[in-house]
This record gives structure tokens, sequence and C-alpha cells, in this order.
């Protein structure tokens, strides 16, 4: 192989969702691409996001979506390139899809079809991928970055780091970008497990334990956000789309505030149920609207029991409280290894929300899971990395 052909325009490091659409985007552009992917897989949290069948956006998507300390960072991005673009390319490739909750979109078939159609356009756009890549060394010289591998010494003008945070390891997941960020002087903020399922303290995980596997509708909240879904109780503690939801946001040692009755005012209707079935119990009425083994819990828990008529109103204001404002201090998350995506990373104050191209290094952009954007559950982290590939795919 002659030394020409070491260089090329552009090298992506890093085979996910982020790197997939940025070289597709580049090699569009003309521009000789090399994507280089560690593992010998490519993809690997595409096939496994939405149980296999990939929820690859939200129809809803929008900034409110994203957790980051410049909040503002993602709009550029996600303004040229927003869920319909996506949506219409899926279209293009012929990919049969539906819409679950809250604008969440699935292939009706396999997530593999997500994976093709990202494949079939870098084949098209003439992306040179290679698997099995390990990088060495990268350096920066006159003509760009030198990038030292497995698979020889490269050269290119423009490189993408797109190898994603630390969430889930056996998928295949290093701390590589944060690594370079840091060789190169960017600032990188904390990093911490982000929708992931909470552990819970022994005490209160003797308590619930037993419910392992049942859920319940509520509102999760800490501070003024709140995601009102499904809880689910594992043996480990709680998990489900409310919980991965708030823990996005949690900080160990802080208390998390559940409403188990989100729609309902228990208060008031405990009140009316007083004086339609009077002999009802507490446990029957309130199994109306929860599973029964949840409300045995409960009200075991809080020594709730009798008949309704013998409750004043005091004590029914206890109990609907009780329902409406359950509190309780997680013991830890369980950590990367069951968590969807990880929270900080490289500041994105380092970085341009134009063109993803880092301030102190020209030539150099980062782009996906491994800034500080973290996206809600739902479609969301997948659509930031669509829209973050194509605006550095214009650039580099």
């Amino acid at each position: 192989m002659h030394s020409q052909d070491f260089s090329r325009d552009v090298i992506i490091i890093g085979a996910g969702a982020a790197g997939l659409m940025c070289a597709a985007t580049a090699g569009y552009r003309g521009r000789s691409v090399l994507l280089l992917e560690h593992s010998n897989k490519i993809g690997r949290k595409i096939l496994m996001s939405g149980g296999g069948r990939c929820n690859f956006t939200n129809l809803h998507n929008s900034t409110a979506n994203y957790l980051s300390a410049n909040p503002h960072f993602c709009k550029s991005a996600l303004s040229r390139y927003p869920a319909a673009r996506f949506i219409e390319l899926v279209e293009r490739h012929g990919i049969s899809y539906h819409e679950k909750t809250l604008g969440q979109l699935f292939c009706d078939v396999s997530s593999k079809d997500i994976l093709q159609l990202l494949l079939t356009e870098c084949d098209w756009a003439g992306v040179d991928i290679r698997t099995d890549s390990t990088i060495y060394r990268i350096d920066r010289n006159s003509d760009g970055y030198r990038v030292k591998t497995s698979t020889g010494i490269w050269q290119c003008r423009s490189l993408v780091i797109a190898t994603g945070g630390l969430s889930i390891p056996n998928g295949g997941a290093t701390p590589f970008a944060y690594e370079t960020a840091r060789q190169f002087g960017l600032r990188v903020l904390g990093l911490q497990a982000a929708l992931v399922p909470f552990t819970l303290q022994p005490r209160d995980l003797d308590v619930f334990k037993p419910l392992s596997g049942v859920s319940q509708r509520v509102r999760a909240r800490i501070g003024d956000t709140s995601f009102v879904e499904n809880l689910l109780f594992t043996h480990r503690g709680l998990s489900g789309p409310a919980i991965l939801q708030i823990s996005s946001y949690w900080d160990p040692g802080a208390e998390v505030e559940i409403d188990l009755f989100p729609e309902l005012d228990v208060l008031q209707w405990l009140s009316e149920q007083r004086e339609q079935r009077p002999r009802a119990d507490i446990r029957t009425l309130l199994s109306q609207h929860m599973h029964k083994r949840v409300v045995q819990t409960f009200c075991d828990l809080w020594h709730f029991d009798g008949p309704v008529n013998r409750l004043d109103a005091r004590q029914l204001s206890a109990i609907a409280a009780a329902f409406h404002r359950w509190v309780i201090k997680p013991g830890g998350i369980e950590g990367y290894r069951t968590a969807e995506v990880t929270r900080g990373g490289i500041d994105t104050d380092e970085i341009s929300s134009k063109t993803f191209e880092a301030k102190k290094a020209p030539g150099l952009y980062f782009i996906g899971e491994c800034l500080d954007v973290t996206g809600h559950l739902g479609g969301h982290n997948f659509q930031f990395a669509w829209a973050c590939g194509d605006a550095a795919g214009q650039y580099v």
C-alpha cells in the first residue's frame, strides 16, 4: 500500500449512531472518509435499543428534552436536522415503523433496519469502514491529525470523535472520547450514569422487594422536574420509565418524591367514597386504582386500615398526603452496566454548536453521547446523534 493510501480527508472514530450519520453526510459532500470502529461489530447500541426495535426518534423532540450545563447548545443542530428529517430517511428506505406513547417511534420489525439504513447510506457515500481498529495514539501536526492504529498510521485534515460515553460497557463503551478531549485541553464535566434504575437502601429494599415485577403509574419528581410514567419495582430497587427519566436529575444523597396517584385527587375521591360506600375498607377502595399488592405494602408500611367511615377528615387527609407524596432516598444507582446514557461529558462551551469543532483544536470534532448533552428517554438521544452527526458532517 502506498503512503498516500493512508491519507483521508476525514477520519471518524466510532461507528455508532452519530459516527455513521456523520460519515455518510461527509461522504456525500465528496470527502474521502475513513470510519474506524474498535470492536468487531458496528452499531451495537442501535441493535440493543428499544428491545431490539430501536426507538429511533420522537415526534415531540425539542430542546426541552435535553439536560446540559448549557441548555441552548443543542438548539442549532436540532433545528437544522429535526425528527422529520430522519423520519423521511426511514421512509425513503422503506422501513415500516409505529408510534408508541409520548411520540416514540419504533421499527415494526427490527433495529437491524436502522443499522442497515446507515450502512447503506455510508456505502452509497463511499465511506471506508474498518472494524477491529484499535487507536494507539493521536497527534496534531501541520497537516491536521496523525492517527496511529492497529490498521496503520493515518493522516487526516478533520478528525471526528464519536465513541460515545460510558454506558453499557459490554456494548463496547470506553472513556476514549473523554481522554482525547483532555489530551487537547478540553474540559470534561462530571460523569454519571443516567437513564438508570435506582437501588434501595437495605431497610427499604426489605419492604419493597416482594413487589418485584409490579408496575404502577406515578409522577416522579426532583425539584421542579417531574415525569408521569410507569414505575417498576425490581429485586434491587426501582426502575421503569418514570425512574429512568428522573435518574438523570438525581445526585447521590438526594430524595425523590413520588406521587402514587398522579391523576387522582385522593382526598376528594376518598371523601366521596366515605359517603357512597361507608363500610368499605380503605385498602379495598385504594385497590380500585392501584395494584392490590402495592396497596397492601404501603398500607402496612403506613398503618392505614379499617372501614372508611371510621376515618375522620384529618385521617383521610393524612392518607391522601402519604400516597401523593412518597419520599424515598435511593441507596444509589445501578451504574453504567444498565444505564442507557452518560450524564455530563465534554463541556459544550469548548465546542462549536454549529460545526461541533473543538474551539481549542481546529479540525477536531466531538459528536454524540460524549458531549454534555443528555436526552430524555424515548428516542431523544438518537435524535441528537442524527442531528450532531449531520451538523459535523457538513463541515469536516
